[in-house]
């Protein structure tokens, strides 16, 4: 169902005081959703918007829509069930590394497979934030928490690779602080028929904060990120001459003009190729060796679990010759009680 009516992202804040810390990078984020869901041609009654427990989980309280805020871990299966319920609803799923990757992991990683048709907003921050600074899934090998005073033993989860693991058709990467870069992936994730997974690195200024400087210092930042856009070759670096070959199974970091390398060299982002070894490449890219990868990095079609669904539910009816209660209790075997 389509609008008329022009929204603004003022139109889906709603009343409610935000109590993020200042300075959180949650606020970021909701604002360039909610910038998202303005150029959307969607009614706002239309839109529902789901959380588990956590900082990002207050979510919910923020926007002008519909909107249910669950339990721990527990944010996939209600989204789920409310796209299944009513396909006509745009679903955002808000969660953060711990609510969807630690207690929510295999929901997680089963509504992807499924491939249900609603956006996953995953906030990482490297860290429990709510509960005061506990390692999360996603923290760091080695990183001093209030759960590790002596650093992480255990290897972190890339979100991107569980994606693909799970057979998924969306996943996107950005960071708090690009309002324009999280407003356009928003916005393709909305428009794509499946689960689309966006995973936004999020600052958290009490807990973790500057754990992502490395990427965000302004000097520097155009050297270590690249942004993927689906048919373009992959260039980044302040003056737009590195770019990314394949050298021999491997990526490899080149500078444009140096070793005979030109532009016809650099490989093409292809977001839609459904072998996922490249995209998968591109997800694991790590600074310093690399730049991380931002944009979306996989979009590829397949049948959506809620669609399938409902036309099975359909056919279902179509081929049934119970069309009423009353058909269903006049059937099979019957007795007359006098």
């Amino acid at each position: 169902m389509s609008t008329n009516t022009q929204y603004t992202f003022k139109d889906f804040k709603s009343d409610q005081q935000v109590r993020w810390c200042p300075g959180c990078g949650d606020i970021a984020i909701m604002n360039a959703i909610q910038k998202a869901m303005a150029q959307l041609d969607i009614p706002i009654e239309n839109y529902a918007v789901v959380s588990g427990i956590g900082c990002s989980s207050r979510f919910p309280y923020y926007m002008s829509t519909y909107g249910f805020h669950g339990i721990h871990g527990r944010a996939g299966a209600l989204a789920s069930g409310v796209k299944c319920a009513n396909p006509n609803l745009s679903v955002w799923q808000i969660t953060g590394d711990g609510d969807a990757m630690a207690i929510g992991g295999n929901h997680f990683i089963h509504e992807i497979r499924r491939n249900i048709d609603l956006n996953v907003i995953l906030f990482n921050n490297q860290i429990y934030g709510l509960t005061k600074g506990q390692y999360s899934p996603t923290s760091l090998l080695g990183q001093v928490t209030k759960t590790s005073p002596y650093g992480t033993i255990e290897r972190p989860f890339e979100p991107g690779e569980l994606v693909i693991g799970s057979q998924g058709t969306f996943f996107a990467r950005s960071i708090d602080n690009n309002l324009n870069m999280n407003t356009e992936i928003c916005i393709e994730a909305e428009k794509h028929k499946g689960t689309a997974v966006v995973e936004i690195l999020q600052n958290c200024v009490i807990f973790n904060d500057g754990a992502y400087d490395y990427l965000t210092d302004k000097e520097h930042k155009e050297d270590r990120q690249i942004y993927l856009k689906d048919g373009e070759p992959m260039i980044f670096g302040k003056n737009k001459d590195k770019g990314l070959i394949l050298e021999g199974m491997n990526l490899k970091v080149v500078k444009i003009g140096e070793n005979g390398i030109t532009e016809k060299e650099i490989l093409v982002h292809n977001a839609k190729d459904p072998k996922p070894y490249l995209q998968l490449m591109l997800i694991n890219m790590k600074y310093p060796e690399f730049p991380v990868a931002f944009g979306v990095i996989r979009q590829v079609e397949a049948k959506n679990y809620d669609m399938v669904l409902h036309q099975q539910i359909a056919e279902v009816k179509q081929k049934s010759p119970l069309k009423s209660m009353d058909d269903l209790l006049a059937s099979g075997d019957t007795w007359v009680v006098e």
